[in-house]
Parts: structure tokens; sequence; C-alpha cells
């Protein structure tokens, strides 16, 4: 009988997995870096929301003088560019959907107006009046 002994290949003895500490720094590393972009994909959001609501502002204000042009008065609320039984009334003007602004919501018409004859505001993401950044009145420049 020969005596076979066991040969191990080197390579196989080199080979090891991986430490606890080290699968926890990766997973530490990736948990960061999918929070900093989750921070700029949502924060681009807003952003957009706030240039949203600036363009639907200044094309409600356009309805508005579009129905004064027709009918020779400013509407009295915003839903009677949707709907009015106003002398030379040629609407529809604008859509239910278009009187909410991006967070859902109304859009503040006010006659008269602070700077004008009339003014269209959005309260912003925080629904009060007020506030700064995306939180603030979006309201006609």
């Amino acid at each position: 009988m020969r005596n076979r002994s066991i040969v191990r290949s080197p390579l196989r003895t080199a080979q090891r997995g991986f430490s606890l500490i080290e699968i926890i720094l990766v997973v530490v590393l990736i948990g960061g870096i999918v929070a900093f972009a989750a921070t700029r994909i949502l924060g681009g959001g807003d952003r957009a929301k706030v240039n949203l609501a600036k363009a639907q502002v200044q094309t409600l204000s356009e309805k508005v003088q579009q129905f004064e042009m027709d009918t020779g008065a400013l509407p009295q609320s915003l839903e009677e560019l949707v709907q009015s039984s106003a002398s030379g009334w040629l609407g529809p003007y604008a859509k239910e959907a278009e009187l909410k602004d991006p967070w859902g919501t109304a859009l503040e018409y006010r006659t008269p107006g602070e700077t004008g004859p009339f003014d269209i505001v959005s309260l912003g993401a925080d629904r009060a009046s007020g506030g700064d950044s995306t939180a603030a009145d979006i309201r006609l420049e």
C-alpha cells in the first residue's frame, strides 16, 4: 500500500472570505452613496414642482386676461374660467385640474391684487402663506 499524503493546493490555503468588518464597511459605504443620491434626486423634484407652479401661475394669468378681453370684466373666481354664464364668454379657458398647484392645493385668486388688477398665488410646498425655498408663495412676477 502506498502512503498517500494529502497535498493541499497553495491556492486553496491562500483563499479566505471577507471578514464581518469588511462587509459592514461596504454596506455602510453603499448606504451613504444611496442616501446622497436620493437627496439629490428628491430635491430636484421639489425644484421642478416650483418651476411648474411658476409656469402654471403665468398661464392662468394669461387665461384670466383672455376672459377679461372676451367678457369685459375679470372673473369673480378661477372656477369661472372653467364654466361661466358671463356675457361674451367663449370658454372654457381652463380645465378644473389646472386650478390646483403641483402640490394639489387650489390656487388662490385675489381681485384686486396687490400689484395689479388680480393676483394668482400658489402657497408652495408647505400649503401655508409665507415660507421660503420650496415652501415660499409663488405669484406672478
